[in-house]
């Protein structure tokens, strides 16, 4: 077990190393060229059936019927392939190449690419207050967004569980049409990525651009340059490859583009465009949490920064109601005032003055701060890893993503909700002799956001992949002892965090458990 555990750290520093190095460059870059090609053993054929998130149905959005492969039409559609590969270039190989690997898994890289170079909080103006990121005015000083955790979180999240549907209505009218793959059509055709049993209309990957495209343009508006030149390049790698006709690809974008309204029309009404909260409310989470005889949290930036999105508790889940946030909100910290409470205190004070060598790594690894792409990111850097050496389909992989990362959302938003509910101080609050080895975040501490993320993420991971659980659990909980290592959160942060994201990554299991993919 613990060869494997090295394993799986060892390739996600790998990964982490390439943002921190991306963090201080304005170019974005994706950061491993060298997954081999998606060939699933496993086509999940009847995955047209699975549970999906917004759509009612599979084929709630219509698609028009194919054209014949019998057709001039259909013919001069083969003949565009046989053009492209007649003076194929060296940078077409590598794009090929590139996308092979998978759709979900390349966009998943964009993305983790992308809230890093966002993930840098607002400077201070001359007169000490903070600009807020607009996404009225995403190009303004500062720019739209701040990816911040929770940002970052409903983020993958909405892109997972679009990218997940999206692909569902895909096998569906893949079955209904059952148009052949082009290579079948002509037998002289090449080939460049491994052939697929599955008809071909329409295209997977095209879906996967479609949908993903318009959510990233919706998260991330200063990057659409950017976002539109991926999708060109895995909609002609399709072509190119040999793997699927024009109409293919232009029929997976047109569907895409449709189910992708759903989830942003969900997006404007989910409450995340209110978390930022306001001074008002800011003061009276102060004022209420001094009423009771404790000591409230307060920042410890100069100027002083308003808290990072207090009422992102507040935001719609995918999985849990408003209820169940409140139901699984942990027990309140130790008081400021009780001896367990001045007792965690000096355990974290303890690290503060004497850390090891190997603690200090730890402290590292699982930083994940400014510039990289955040505790959740993080753990879709581990899920990446993992699933591909499983020899998933592209709707599988959607679907284990989509779990992973709703469950990651719903564990900012039940631990942000306890957060402000309780509004309890830092360890270098209280005690400023306390010095942190890692950055200290702008919010309380009660409970631990790498916690319950990791917890959340953990017990999804373990339930997709049983024989990995050991592995992934040893993790979670190093992620967690991370926090009290570097001497920015008490043990019962730590640990009530781990307890309250597997709680809410539960959601996800028992929804795993019943979308039919099992």
């Amino acid at each position: 077990m613990k060869n494997v555990l090295q394993k799986l750290v060892n390739k996600s520093l790998f990964v982490l190393l390439f943002a921190f190095s991306y963090s201080c460059s304005n170019d974005i870059t994706e950061r491993n060229e060298n997954f081999t090609k998606l060939n699933p053993s496993n086509t999940d054929e009847a995955a047209g059936k699975w549970k999906t998130y917004l759509l009612t149905t599979p084929d709630e959005f219509s698609l028009d019927v194919p054209i014949a492969t019998n057709t001039a039409a259909y013919t001069r559609e083969i003949n565009e392939i046989k053009s492209f590969q007649a003076n194929i270039t060296s940078e077409q190989k590598r794009i090929i190449n590139y996308w092979a690997a998978g759709g979900v898994l390349r966009w998943n890289e964009i993305m983790r690419t992308l809230v890093a170079r966002h993930n840098r909080p607002p400077y201070q103006n001359e007169d000490g207050t903070y600009p807020a990121p607009s996404s009225a005015n995403p190009f303004d000083n500062p720019q739209f967004p701040f990816s911040n955790p929770p940002y970052a979180a409903r983020a993958y999240a909405y892109v997972s569980a679009a990218q997940y549907d999206a692909l569902v209505a895909a096998w569906h009218y893949k079955k209904l049409y059952n148009r052949a793959a082009p290579f079948t059509v002509d037998n002289n055709l090449q080939v460049l990525v491994p052939k697929s049993s599955l008809p071909s209309y329409p295209s997977e990957d095209a879906v996967l651009a479609g949908v993903t495209i318009e959510l990233l343009k919706l998260l991330f508006p200063t990057e659409i340059a950017y976002i539109d030149g991926k999708a060109e390049e895995q909609k002609l790698y399709r072509i190119i490859s040999g793997a699927n006709v024009r109409s293919d690809v232009d029929a997976g974008i047109i569907l895409g583009r449709k189910i992708a309204g759903k989830f942003i029309n969900r997006a404007a009404g989910d409450g995340a465009g209110a978390a930022i909260g306001t001074p008002e409310y800011w003061s009276q989470l102060q004022t209420q949490t001094a009423a009771t005889g404790e000591i409230p949290w307060k920042s410890q930036e100069s100027p002083i920064r308003p808290p990072m999105l207090p009422l992102f508790g507040k935001v719609k889940s995918f999985l849990m109601s408003a209820n169940d946030v409140i139901a699984n909100r942990p027990v309140p910290p130790p008081s400021t005032k009780s001896e367990q409470f001045a007792k965690e205190l000096a355990e974290i004070k303890r690290y503060s003055q004497n850390n090891s060598k190997k603690n200090m790594q730890i402290v590292t690894f699982w930083a994940d701060g400014v510039g990289t792409y955040t505790p959740p990111g993080h753990w879709n850097a581990i899920a990446a890893e993992s699933f591909a050496e499983q020899n998933y389909s592209e709707v599988r992989w959607a679907r284990n993503m989509a779990l992973l990362n709703i469950a990651m959302m719903d564990a900012a938003i039940s631990c942000w909700d306890a957060k402000y509910t309780y509004f309890n101080p830092r360890p270098s609050q209280i005690d400023p002799s306390i010095k942190t080895t890692t950055g200290l975040p702008n919010f309380p501490s009660y409970v631990s956001g790498h916690s319950t993320f990791s917890g959340a993420a953990c017990t999804v991971l373990s339930h997709i992949i049983p024989a990995k659980a050991k592995d992934y659990q040893a993790m979670a909980t190093e992620a967690s002892n991370s926090r009290m290592l570097g001497a920015i959160h008490y043990r019962s942060d730590c640990e009530k965090g781990l307890e309250l994201g597997k709680a809410v990554g539960a959601f996800a299991v028992a929804r795993a458990i019943t979308d039919g993919a099992e």
